[in-house]
């Protein structure tokens, strides 16, 4: 039962990420962004972007945080190497490490989708560069892997301290890394928005389908 209900949360932020990216599409757009590119609830965004200003420093520094959620993704790889390795199987190895790391690939996919097919570019030139800013990668990135950690640990840990100590972290960092990225000024607000609702979405699918099979 509980497995279902993750399913249709997930299957909803989907649908509602799917949603908010046909309205980025049609809702007030307007020629404001850099080099005059189109985007899409403009009014909000142009305000929210006055509002926060441009902040490289943060921006720099969130950057370099989302080396945290690719090392997890990395001692993640490691444990299901080791455990291909001494089980002399892919079968063997556990079933949700085998789904993490399909669901991590997916994750990639979506970024490369969205790298090929651009909906909005960023409201700052970075390095003299337009770059492409709809989903947040780095919102993404954190959102879709951080909260897998935690999961893993309540699954894996015995030590209710270390499994209390992991849930801080990481609803401390996912928290400091999407204001940080909001208020930065590097991605215009809609966009941080629609990469919650797809991290979201797609981390919901993957309790499911850990706790299905």
């Amino acid at each position: 039962m509980k497995e279902k209900r993750n399913l249709l949360t997930g299957v909803g932020l989907i649908v509602s990420f799917v949603l908010w990216t046909v309205l980025i599409q049609c809702v007030d757009v307007q020629a404001v962004g850099q080099n005059g590119t189109k985007i899409g609830f403009a009014d909000f965004n142009v305000w929210f972007h006055q509002v926060t200003g441009a902040h490289m420093t943060l921006y720099t520094i969130t950057d370099w945080l989302g080396l945290v959620p690719i090392f997890i993704c990395l001692c993640f790889g490691v444990m299901g190497l080791v455990q291909l390795i001494k089980r002399r199987s892919l079968l063997k190895v556990d079933s949700d490490i085998l789904l993490l790391g399909v669901y991590y690939v997916l994750v990639i996919a979506c970024y490369l989708i969205f790298e090929i097919i651009p909906v909005n570019y960023r409201p700052v030139l970075i390095e003299g560069r337009l770059e492409t800013s709809y989903p947040s990668s780095t919102t993404l990135l954190v959102l879709s892997v951080m909260p897998t950690l935690m999961f893993q640990a309540y699954r894996r840990v015995e030590n209710t301290l270390t499994r209390k100590l992991t849930a801080v972290f990481v609803v401390a960092f996912s928290v400091f890394m999407v204001i940080g990225r909001l208020i930065s000024g590097v991605h215009w607000a809609t966009d941080i928005i629609g990469s919650v609702f797809l991290s979201a979405g797609l981390y919901m699918l993957y309790r499911s389908a850990v706790l299905e099979f």
